[in-house]
């Protein structure tokens, strides 16, 4: 399945973001089956504490290309964007976001109680992209687990 595929890119750029020295998130940006973009979480080496997997490569992207409407992409995340992320994704009209552990998941690692980010920002906006969740859960909830249990959020 497709949307398994470009989900480990993102597990797997979650990862690089731990070696490189930031948070355990990645992203990637896919128009006609082709990844078009990708991006890992880069708060700490970036020294921008708003330059999230999602917001970053949405932010690079855009830039990059001078395109700013991505109704025809989808965006695959590791985990479910924050509020942050989730409102970018409105202002570029994205086609279709899908994650993998949700935003549930990881407060509950951090021990709070956590809500479904994406779905109050999109639910409660102009533009509502497509939303899959759960794709490669386990996966994600893993590089979480494992990067969350030694480290402090933020």
């Amino acid at each position: 399945m497709q949307d398994e595929i470009f989900m480990k890119k993102a597990i797997e750029l979650s990862k690089l973001a731990v070696e490189h020295g930031n948070e355990p998130f990645g992203a990637v940006l896919v128009k006609d089956d082709q990844i078009i973009f990708t991006n890992e979480n880069q708060i700490y080496t970036r020294h921008d504490p708003t330059f999230h997997g999602e917001a970053g490569l949405i932010r690079e992207f855009c830039a990059q290309t001078a395109i700013t409407d991505l109704h025809e992409c989808t965006l695959y995340s590791s985990c479910e964007p924050c509020f942050m992320c989730s409102g970018a994704m409105v202002w570029v009209k994205l086609g279709r976001l899908v994650y993998g552990a949700s935003n549930i998941d990881l407060e509950n690692i951090l021990g709070n109680k956590g809500c479904n980010c994406s779905k109050m920002v999109f639910d409660n906006s102009f533009w509502h992209p497509q939303v899959t969740e759960g794709v490669l859960r386990e996966e994600a909830l893993n590089v979480l687990k494992e990067y969350f249990g030694t480290h402090k959020k933020g």
